[in-house]
């Protein structure tokens, strides 16, 4: 991994993925890719920037995490070129110098850089040598950049082609994912060592963003979920300032980026480094679940089948232990009875987002068992996904259906009362998806024994 990440993100292998798929639809094969980086923000009635964070579908061609750039590809010669802002004397004490050309062209894999200032010149000129039709992204072109030399524009096909090609990951890719996992799984097993003593949400939360910072992960792929008690049943809960007095467990959904590139990893834990009978019993279903997903996962596959595996392995972990009743897995499946405690789809993509593009949802499906679903139809090799079951004890979700003639047979009161107190279990581990099965790219602690031990620091 580390060899890999020392060399160029790999920008022209990207950009030529994305035009080889125009071309094959029956784009131009002179033609030019076009996109513009994020521009520097300001917040409404202040003079300080919003948090920079760079476009991803620019990224994807650049690598460049600059704001204010732009880039043109020329697909009929393979030529990448990016342009970057011009150096201003009266920025430079404030900021520091700017990144230069000759910077540019030694860290980025391009073949040139210019400063934003000779843009449309080069605009001009790039039709006449090479384009007849520019792409771009709609809503992403400046009103000062001059695209009329080109003899057409096409704003449809450069975004679908970028989101198809982004779905694969590289081996460079896979690296800075891996990186990001190995930072946030440290930052995890710091975390759980941290509860016992903590006294809030929102200290282990600290704890969390530390091991990360300090470890180069210094931005969240997304805010961080940390949830004491019953708090765990809220499937994106954020409050994060709750205290720990009297909560059974913690449920963590956090992941550091690096390089722009995301991790996602939950685990729920008991707070005292003791599970009770009760939520052992489910953190052994949900381990289960997720396992026999794994054993489902490979090039291909189709994400609503290891999604039902995933839900019958629920059925039947809830039969043996009494809260479903008087049905097989089969006839509680077909009645959609376990939505009730699994209500989201098993995974989605993930890469620069962390629910990253190219999932095909469908929240319009009426079958409640996958309209949540973030990741439909077949998976290719060389996916990353994350793979998160979970079960949930909400009584907003789960009491309607003690009222329902369809569901209320086949769950039963008496036994589900233990289990409010559990709150919510989820597992979340990120995988890679090869030929013949997967790589799980998370090192966190997992197994119930794992993180007992590592709680009580045995």
């Amino acid at each position: 991994m580390g060899d890999i990440l020392k060399g160029k993100y790999p920008a022209k292998a990207h950009a030529k993925r994305v035009a080889d798929l125009i071309i094959e639809k029956g784009g131009d094969p002179k033609g030019v890719l076009y996109l513009e980086g994020k521009k520097t923000q300001i917040y409404e009635d202040s003079d300080q920037p919003v948090l920079f964070r760079q476009r991803r579908h620019f990224y994807y061609l650049s690598g460049c995490d600059v704001p204010d750039c732009y880039l043109t590809y020329s697909m009929g010669d393979g030529i990448l070129k990016l342009y970057i802002p011009p150096i201003h004397a009266d920025e430079v004490i404030w900021s520091g110098l700017p990144l230069s050309v000759e910077e540019a062209t030694e860290t980025y894999d391009i073949d040139g850089c210019g400063y934003t200032d000779a843009l449309n010149t080069d605009l001009a000129d790039a039709q006449k040598s090479s384009g007849r039709t520019v792409y771009v992204i709609p809503g992403q072109v400046s009103d000062h950049v001059d695209l009329s030399a080109f003899s057409s524009k096409d704003t449809k096909s450069v975004k679908g082609a970028i989101e198809t090609s982004r779905v694969r990951k590289d081996e460079y890719e896979v690296a800075m994912i891996r990186h990001a996992n190995a930072i946030s799984s440290d930052a995890h097993a710091a975390l759980m060592k941290a509860a016992p003593s903590a006294k809030t949400e929102q200290e282990l939360e600290a704890v969390f963003l530390k091991a990360c910072i300090e470890r180069g992960g210094r931005y969240q792929a997304y805010d961080s979920i940390v949830a004491a008690g019953t708090a765990g049943a809220t499937l994106h809960y954020n409050k994060n300032n709750a205290p720990l007095k009297g909560k059974m467990n913690l449920l963590i959904d956090a992941g550091a980026e690096y390089r722009t590139y995301a991790s996602d990893i939950t685990r729920s834990f008991p707070i005292n480094g003791s599970y009770s009978p009760e939520s052992r019993a489910i953190y052994d279903i949900v381990l289960e679940m997720q396992n026999r997903s794994f054993d489902a996962i490979k090039a291909g596959m189709i994400w609503d089948d290891v999604h039902a595996i995933a839900h019958r392995v629920a059925i039947k972990g809830l039969l043996d232990i009494g809260i479903l009743t008087g049905g097989t897995v089969d006839e509680i499946f077909a009645a959609k009875t376990s939505v009730a405690f699994f209500p989201h789809g098993l995974g989605h993509h993930l890469g620069m987002d962390t629910h990253d593009c190219g999932g095909n949802p469908n929240p319009n499906d009426p079958d409640p068992m996958f309209r949540y679903l973030r990741l439909r139809g077949h998976v290719p090799e060389d996916a990353v996904v994350t793979v998160e079951p979970g079960i949930y004890f909400c009584r907003f979700i789960i009491e309607p259906y003690l009222k329902d003639e369809k569901h209320k047979k086949y769950i039963d009161a008496n036994v589900l009362e233990k289990y409010w107190v559990v709150g919510g279990i989820r597992i979340e581990d990120n995988v890679l998806v090869t030929k013949d099965g997967h790589v799980n790219l998370t090192t966190a602690p997992k197994t119930a024994d794992a993180v007992e031990a590592l709680i009580k620091g045995a």
